[in-house]
């Protein structure tokens, strides 16, 4: 038992340590104002892999990386309650939702589970990162839109190309990492 419970634990602080790179390395990857967001896939995997909690920790780790790294510094000077706020909410919310829905499937099936789990993953992320617009930023992200509606600038501006991309890499990449590592650790 504890063989596993270090396991377990060296696990998931490998896959924080990746979530840190791949949230500093992809600040370099933009697609308009915001960059791509490459952490989903190890949230999604140590979610799939280590429960729950380790999404929600690992979902908290990525908002942490994002507001330290400068990365959400375009928000941080409308509000900063409101960037970290929304910021830490859309990262913990995603990890822990991609969890719960990896937990609930996973006994009909993990592929099944981790595929639906890396759809839950990006969409939470940028619903709640949406959602946070809307209640913080409505003024400023007005103003940044001119003469585009708000809300066609919301989506296709700051999100539509980004979430597209998440979305696809994620789904791609997720489920064929968790099983790769699974089949690793029953050998």
């Amino acid at each position: 038992m504890k063989n596993t419970q270090i396991k377990n634990m060296v696990g998931l602080a490998l896959i924080t340590a990746i979530v840190v790179v791949l949230q500093l390395l992809g600040s370099f990857i933009k697609l308009g104002m915001f960059s791509i967001s490459l952490v989903l896939v190890p949230i999604v995997v140590g979610a799939a892999l280590y429960g729950v909690a380790a999404g929600g920790w690992l979902g908290f780790v990525f908002g942490m990386t994002v507001l330290l790294s400068g990365d959400a510094a375009a928000f941080l000077t409308v509000s900063v309650p409101g960037t970290v706020v929304t910021v830490l909410a859309k990262g913990t919310l995603a990890g822990l939702l991609t969890g719960m829905v990896y937990k609930l499937l996973e006994k009909k099936n993990t592929i099944l589970a981790t595929a639906v789990s890396a759809v839950v993953c990006p969409v939470v992320n940028t619903g709640v990162f949406l959602l946070g617009c809307l209640v913080f930023f409505l003024d400023t992200i007005t103003e940044w839109a001119g003469s585009q509606s708000t809300a066609e600038y919301m989506i296709v501006g700051l999100v539509g190309v980004n979430f597209i991309a998440e979305l696809v890499i994620n789904v791609l990449l997720a489920p064929v990492i968790v099983r790769i590592v699974k089949i690793g650790k029953k050998m």
